[in-house]
């Protein structure tokens, strides 16, 4: 099978913000911290609720239905928390929403298939950059192959790995919006190029938070296997500790940025 590599078609970059609609027009600035976790585990924020330690201060309402937005307490201090959704354009919306509530300063944390099987489940990874391999970041900045985390959060998230001997790895990850599309040649191709790691929201993330002027860094663990011949799930949505391991460390990460 041929693969091949084709530009965008119809993706016109104009790089201000006078768009017809923008996220100020629906979603206010309110007393909220400026630190802030994406997190895409809901098991995770489930938790966190049912054990009275996230408090609901906002909700962001869309006709998918109502992504609340929580404020927790790490260490005496506050950093809000929200679900950004799958895929780039949700994860994209928000973020600019929570961008418009207040929130400056952003460390996500989630999941990521490995192109490498030699990547341990649960092993964290840290993007510093991501291949644009979907087409929400193409609104944000102008077309080039990657877009990259901003490095003052890159280096907050590797002070506190490395405050807690966490082995970690900083890489490149390759942002799709096809989840059901990485095919073993487009797998070849990104390995080929340096990717560790596949997932959907990275270079959108990215490519927001630079548009909008905010700090952005994000965590990642390994999850299910696509380096070998046979996909593996490897069961890595059940990792329990691990998901609320990383989302503290990501809370934690965040607030170090103030201080990087």
């Amino acid at each position: 099978m041929t693969l091949t590599l084709m530009r965008l078609p119809n993706c016109v970059v104009v790089l201000n913000t006078d768009a017809l609609i923008n996220p100020s027009h629906s979603h206010s600035p309110i007393e909220i911290a400026e630190h802030c976790v994406p997190c895409f585990f809901t098991d995770v924020i489930d938790k966190l609720v049912s054990d009275g330690r996230a408090t609901m201060i906002a909700e962001m309402v869309a006709e998918s239905g109502v992504t609340p937005v929580y404020e927790v307490d790490f260490d005496g201090c506050k950093v809000a928390l929200f679900n950004p959704g799958l895929g780039g354009p949700s994860a994209a919306k928000n973020l600019e929403k929570v961008i418009a509530l207040g929130c400056s300063k952003f460390v996500a944390c989630g999941g990521a298939g490995v192109l490498d099987r030699d990547i341990p489940l649960g092993r964290i990874l840290v993007p510093q950059s991501a291949v644009r391999d979907e087409g929400t970041s193409y609104h944000y900045m102008p077309p080039s192959r990657e877009a990259e985390a901003n490095p003052v959060a890159v280096q907050a998230i590797e002070n506190v790995l490395k405050a807690h001997a966490i082995p970690y790895v900083v890489s490149k990850t390759w942002t799709t919006d096809a989840f059901y599309r990485s095919t073993p040649e487009k797998i070849r191709l990104r390995k080929s190029e340096g990717c560790l790691t596949v997932e959907m929201e990275c270079a959108a993330f990215f490519a927001v938070a630079q548009f909008r002027g905010v700090l952005f860094g994000q965590l990642l663990y390994g999850g299910d296997d696509l380096g070998s011949d046979k996909w593996d799930s490897r069961e890595w949505t059940k990792q329990a500790s691990t998901r609320e391991k990383l989302f503290w460390l990501a809370a934690q990460s965040c607030l170090a940025i103030s201080d990087t």
